[in-house]
């Protein structure tokens, strides 16, 4: 499924979209400032990862596995478009009889606990089941991560299981709790 129009969603608070050349500069404030903050709960990163030339190329490749229908990654900014307030990724869209993608997030530590993510995955998730027209979304939290956990479920996510060993996270194999949310239409 080729996609053309970039998503532009929007809240009382928030703009959703793909990352673009300008916003660059603002992605490697986010992941800098978050360096430790999101360490505990993603990828160990090389030093390449908190550079403009690492996100240059991230842009244009999310643009590309946007338009392919392969992933839908996006930015979570402030009204102003000034900051980059986290990121939500749905990646691994596979279609045929399967119509899934997996979601994976993050936000700014100065932002938890304000309803930022669910506010942002309300309307992104809507987006993915009515323009994406997908049929499943799957999250994968830590179990140590309440927080994801709290989140998920107040999406409507279901626990379907736990995974041993499931996903390397900060160099270290980790169990994880296996939801989907489903789009009941």
């Amino acid at each position: 499924m080729k996609l053309s129009k970039t998503p532009l969603l929007k809240t009382n608070r928030l703009i959703i979209k793909l990352l673009e050349p300008p916003e660059v500069p603002l992605m490697v404030d986010f992941r800098l400032s978050n360096k430790l903050h999101l360490k505990e709960w993603e990828p160990a990163r090389s030093p390449d990862f908190y550079t403009e030339r690492f996100w240059s190329v991230q842009s244009k490749l999310a643009t590309k596995q946007f338009q392919d229908g392969k992933s839908v990654c996006l930015i979570i900014m402030d009204l102003s478009a000034s900051q980059i307030l986290g990121v939500c990724n749905y990646t691994n869209i596979v279609r045929g009889t399967f119509q899934s993608c997996h979601l994976g997030y993050s936000i700014d530590q100065a932002n938890e606990g304000r309803g930022i993510m669910f506010e942002a995955l309300k309307i992104s998730n809507q987006f993915i089941f009515e323009h994406i027209k997908l049929h499943r979304i799957m999250a994968n939290y830590i179990p140590r991560n309440k927080r994801s956990g709290s989140l998920l479920q107040r999406l409507g996510f279901v626990i379907e299981g736990r995974a041993e060993s499931f996903m390397k996270i900060n160099g270290v194999w980790e169990e994880h709790i296996l939801t989907s949310l489903i789009n009941s239409k």
